[in-house]
């Protein structure tokens, strides 16, 4: 970071002609899609407790703290590169058009190698400092993220589908720290909890800005039948992953606190995707997407409470 240079952080001709390098580290850190990573911590954190089979009195807070960072820097250079790929279609949609690199605050280079160095960074550092297999599976994450699901959504609709597959892996990646596999059904739950949950999350978010996806190019739904693709999306998986998530607290041995807090969450969102089925608005999308927001690190939560 510190040898770059300021031809790298050049911003557009209407404003200054550099940008030093202590203003652009927000924009540098909003590269990084905090948001999701926040998401992406807590599944991977999830998967490490749950993938510990070892007593808790023992539990190696150092491996789950190196397995954390490099998930961490694994998902910032891959949400980088993700808008270093997209930063001409993101300039067309109102609701990226202000990310650093789409409004010519950070050149596509200076992101491009911020990204690639995050990534490699993190690959490393899981592959060093805790096993070769999260690091394997983060590597993958990675790279079918970016050159499968990314050039997919210009190109088909089932590119959600596409996107959801390495979208679910935080849970594996963490389990496979704690644990040097992934050869255990218990793992595979939490993937399919993650895995369900990304459709009526993401159908949420696509319906608030069909508009926008479809001025930049995005074939995020068919040309006909947007709705009914809609439809089906979200709540073939919301109901898919209400079941999902009673199995989990199931294979993770929970009580019947869990069973209840699960069913509630579930129900809860099943709700709201009904909604948006049947009366499908801006607004009914908006719920939505709050219900996957909150069900998420509940869900979780719920589960890595077994063992406390």
């Amino acid at each position: 970071m510190a040898s770059l240079s300021t031809s790298a952080l050049e911003i557009g001709p209407s404003a200054r002609p550099a940008l030093s390098l202590r203003s652009a580290i927000p924009d540098f850190l909003a590269l990084t899609k905090p948001e999701v990573n926040f998401l992406i911590v807590i599944a991977t954190f999830s998967g490490f407790y749950l993938g510990y089979s070892g007593d808790l009195h023992n539990f190696p807070i150092e491996r789950m703290l190196n397995a954390l960072c490099g998930t961490l820097l694994v998902a910032s250079g891959t949400g980088t590169l993700n808008q270093y790929l997209e930063h001409r279609f993101d300039a067309r949609m109102r609701r990226t058009s202000r990310r650093p690199i789409a409004a010519g605050r950070l050149s596509p280079q200076a992101a491009a190698w911020f990204g690639i160095s995050l990534s490699i960074a993190g690959s490393v550092y899981l592959l060093v400092t805790v096993n070769a297999l999260s690091s394997a599976l983060a590597v993958f994450t990675a790279t079918t993220y970016l050159f499968i699901y990314t050039p997919l959504k210009r190109k088909t609709p089932l590119c959600t589908l596409a996107g959801a597959v390495p979208g679910a892996m935080p849970p594996l990646i963490g389990w496979a720290a704690a644990s040097g596999t992934v050869a255990n059904a218990n793992a595979w739950t939490l993937y399919a909890v993650l895995f369900l949950w990304q459709f009526p999350h993401f159908m949420a978010i696509a319906w608030m800005h069909r508009e926008d996806y479809a001025r930049a190019g995005y074939l995020i739904f068919p040309a006909k039948n947007a709705g009914r693709f809609s439809a089906w999306l979200t709540g073939v998986p919301a109901l898919a992953l209400f079941i999902a998530g009673i199995g989990a607290v199931a294979a993770n041995r929970g009580g019947i606190l869990q069973y209840c807090g699960t069913i509630v969450l579930g129900l809860g969102l099943l709700y709201c995707a009904s909604r948006q089925i049947l009366l499908p608005s801006r607004i009914t999308a908006r719920q939505l997407l709050k219900a996957t927001i909150i069900y998420l690190p509940l869900q979780f939560l719920i589960l890595i409470l077994r063992r406390g």
